[in-house]
């Protein structure tokens, strides 16, 4: 591979990257491999009709997830196995049905039991390094006023 070749990726890969329901792009985006160039082209300046998928939708399912604020396994549990447009996302907030509450608490609940042990962990390495430095410290060698002179 010479240096003017160019690392491409995957449609697939690509769209995952944007955010994008890849069923919904242009043929013609689904046809090729990107370059990273490229790639970096289409999220600095987005063509209209990325704009126009990442506005409106449909929504791949994570990006689904994420604005509903449920998992992605919530989603699977609620029935919602398709992508999603806006419009329908901001209907099921408006009115949310019982699993998307359900969904939500659950989603919330977890979250806060991650945070939760990722601050328990945090204070046992904080004990953990305090009670090493007691111990590097005491265990230093000993100097006197008579050592340094």
């Amino acid at each position: 591979m010479t240096s003017s070749n160019s690392q491409s990726m995957k449609p697939a890969t690509v769209a995952k990257k944007l955010g994008i329901y890849l069923p919904a792009t242009p043929q013609e985006f689904q046809d090729s491999s990107i370059s990273r160039e490229e790639f970096a082209e289409l999220q600095a300046n987005p063509p209209e009709w990325l704009a126009e998928l990442r506005r409106n939708g449909p929504h791949p399912r994570p990006v689904v997830a994420q604005k509903l604020n449920v998992s992605i396994s919530g989603l699977a549990r609620g029935g919602v196995e398709d992508a999603l447009t806006t419009a329908e996302i901001t209907e099921l907030l408006q009115a949310p049905p019982q699993w998307l509450v359900t969904e939500r608490a659950t989603h919330a609940a977890v979250r806060s039991e991650a945070q939760r042990v990722k601050d328990e962990a945090a204070k046992k390495a904080a004990t953990k390094e305090a009670r090493d430095n007691a111990a590097a410290k005491r265990d230093a060698p000993k100097t006197s006023k008579r050592d340094h002179a």
